[in-house]
């Protein structure tokens, strides 16, 4: 049942969400690309005011969520249904979804709110504040708040448990216990402990990776043209053994490209509306180019791996075996281990349990600040100790239930959460893109002016974008006060 509506939900989203990012690519006119080197100005500057956190805290914060065990288990398992052309459809998707995210993180931008002191926004927010449908903002916000803190960390504390039960023959309840306990460390400690979590982390595992990855490549060297000339084939239906199953690469690339990357779907929005920034737009560029990170990087760098040493099995979809890499081998992790052991033999399942660990439980601290901030929206405050007890306590027992059930039924909800909310998000961006257009025209005209842009929504005619609006007469109100204590010097 999970599986037929899942492919009800994905099949037309693949596309889908491969068509919504080409719109914003050519809306925004590629400002993925053209705006490349701004993006890394971006990340570096500094944050905009006292409150909030910086544009490079934000960034770690989103790829906290966005790499997290679709770079690992994900990846394989496009692979295994869609074959090795499904990397390539991953990557395009990505480069599309990057404009999406740029939409989406500077619409969380523009109609986010100051909350006790803290910048909030996000999906509903610019539902309700942008679409005016606060009815839509109040149900996607309780799917939200009830996907990411009862349902998706699920799916990454499994993953851990069974890496680890794999590498180290520790028993999937005992990693439970370890990944519960050091949550409950973190998520206690508020908003401060989760960005320090993420700042410390997220660097660390990311590199690692990438350096492991490039071991890998360095000592398969002669399997790179070969390896890509297969991706490529395959993506397009030429491969003699994969062209039946070109329709099966692009739903699968895409639909674990929207997993790991969540480009449209709405889950980097909240930690984009935290950054301080002068102009939304800044950090619209800072989150597309989380996207490059997320999926041209590291999960190119995991299918890469997992193809040029033929560490992979596929499947048609009529369950005919098209190759078999390594028999019996299980879609997931097992691939990336057994990649890694081709070059480092026995060292594929540990440090796939380390990475993987690391990539997971980063991503399971992004997810309570997203479930947070959902429940900040719905109750209108920031201090409700009993339903934030209550948020934490259900975390914890999902976080620890993911970790001894079937990783198959935890897949499938997820896959359902992030589908369902995916197609709504998208919808929502379509119908603000008006807004989108706007802002980014605003930010060129700034630039190409020389300056440094800064936001004012009255002058673009957009309502509802209520932190600007107040942000602009605190900054006429404190020029005023200093041109009178000027002129009082006078």
């Amino acid at each position: 049942m999970l599986t037929s509506i899942n492919d009800a939900i994905w099949n037309p989203m693949a596309y889908f969400a491969l068509a919504v990012g080409l719109f914003f690519t050519l809306l925004t006119g590629f400002v993925q690309f053209r705006r490349f080197p701004d993006m890394i100005r971006q990340i570096l500057s500094k944050k905009n005011s006292s409150d909030g956190i910086s544009p490079v805290q934000a960034l770690l914060l989103t790829l906290a969520s966005r790499v997290g065990v679709g770079n690992i288990a994900g990846v394989a398992t496009a692979i295994a249904a869609g074959g090795p052309g499904a990397l390539f459809w991953m990557v395009v998707c990505a480069l599309l979804g990057s404009a999406s995210s740029f939409a989406e993180s500077t619409l969380a931008q523009v109609y986010k709110r100051r909350i006790n002191g803290e910048h909030r926004g996000g999906m509903p927010f610019y539902i309700e504040h942008g679409l005016k449908l606060k009815w839509l903002a109040v149900t996607v916000s309780f799917v939200a708040m009830v996907g990411y803190g009862f349902v998706f960390p699920g799916v990454q504390s499994n993953n851990i448990a069974s890496s680890v039960e794999t590498a180290f023959s520790v028993p999937p309840w005992v990693s439970a216990v370890g990944i519960t306990a050091l949550m409950a460390f973190v998520i206690i400690g508020g908003t401060k402990r989760i960005v320090g979590a993420a700042q410390l982390m997220v660097p660390v595992m990311a590199v690692g990776y990438i350096l492991a990855a490039l071991v890998i490549v360095a000592v398969n060297f002669e399997q790179i043209i070969p390896t890509i000339g297969l991706i490529l084939s395959s993506a397009f239906g030429v491969h003699q053994v994969f062209g039946g199953i070109v329709g099966a690469a692009v739903a699968w690339g895409v639909r674990r490209a929207v997993f790991s990357n969540v480009a449209g779907v709405g889950e980097g929005t909240y930690g984009a509306a935290a950054a301080s920034v002068s102009h939304p737009a800044k950090q619209g560029l800072v989150q597309a180019f989380s996207i490059y990170i997320d999926t041209v990087v590291v999960c190119f760098a995991t299918g890469l791996m997992i193809i040029m040493t033929g560490s992979y099995n596929v499947m048609a979809p009529d369950g005919t075996v098209l190759i078999q890499g390594v028999p019996d081998l299980k879609a997931g992790a097992a691939y990336t281990q057994q990649a890694i052991s081709t070059v480092l033999p026995g060292v594929g399942p540990g440090f796939v349990a380390v990475a993987l660990f690391f990539f997971a439980f980063t991503t399971l601290v992004a997810f309570f600040y997203i479930a947070k901030t959902n429940l900040v929206y719905l109750t209108g405050r920031d201090d409700s100790p009993v339903l934030d007890w209550a948020l934490k306590l259900g975390m914890l027992g999902i976080t620890f239930f993911g970790g001894i059930v079937s990783a198959d039924a935890m897949w499938a909800i997820g896959d359902i959460g992030y589908g369902t909310l995916g197609w709504i998000n998208m919808l929502c961006l379509l119908a603000l893109t008006s807004v989108v257009y706007k802002v980014t025209r605003d930010y060129d005209r700034q630039c190409k002016a020389g300056l440094d842009p800064v936001f004012d929504p009255n002058s673009l005619g957009i309502r509802g974008a209520d932190f600007w609006v107040e942000e602009a007469e605190e900054i006429a109100k404190n020029q005023a006060s200093l041109a009178a204590g000027g002129a009082r010097k006078k």
